[in-house]
């Protein structure tokens, strides 16, 4: 299974070639220190009335329950932040020059532009693909992503509780 095919190599859903698509733009995932095998892909495109979102990523931790005051490891939160930052930064904290869930309508956390689906973790391995007309994939280029240790509550203020982030993608023009 190659992990990279879709931004690496201009394939997208079944290996066509992207033409005649308006818009397109992408992040190559990376684990930081807490989850070093974590990787993958997201790819935004721009569809009739919005975008579709595409992740593929492999590497996630497998779903452990929460004891006592613990969350629960998955499924994963999952997430579109305002700083286009991967910085590692403090390695038990990495990722936090990405900032907060982007918010370009100050919306109550559920309802960010930068709120996805959690992320459900089969044997490490994760693939998505969901419709937001929230933003464009031009809008997107420059910020990041991020996959979280924990689920997304989609209540608590002003970010879910979703726990540490794993990994990171700086998002980019595609060509």
């Amino acid at each position: 299974m190659s992990y990279y095919y879709g931004a690496q190599h201009g394939y997208y859903y079944g290996y066509q070639p992207f033409r005649n698509v308006p818009s397109i733009s992408y992040a190559q995932i990376e684990g930081g220190p807490l989850a070093p095998d974590l990787k993958g892909y997201v790819v935004f495109r721009e569809v009739p009335n919005g975008t579709e979102v595409h992740v593929e990523v492999d590497g996630l931790p497998e779903f452990k329950e929460g004891e006592g005051d613990q969350d629960p490891i998955g499924p994963h939160g999952f997430h579109l932040h305002e700083n286009g930052s991967c910085e590692v930064g403090d390695e038990n904290e990495p990722f936090k020059a990405a900032g907060g869930h982007w918010n370009p309508t100050d919306q109550p956390h559920g309802n960010h532009a930068g709120d996805f689906p959690v992320l459900f973790s089969n044997n490490g391995y994760a693939r998505m693909s969901f419709f937001t007309n929230k933003f464009s994939p031009k809008d997107v280029v420059g910020k990041a992503v991020i996959i979280h240790q924990n689920p997304d509550d989609y209540r608590t203020q002003p970010a879910g509780d979703a726990g540490k982030r794993l990994a990171c993608g700086l998002i980019v023009k595609y060509q």
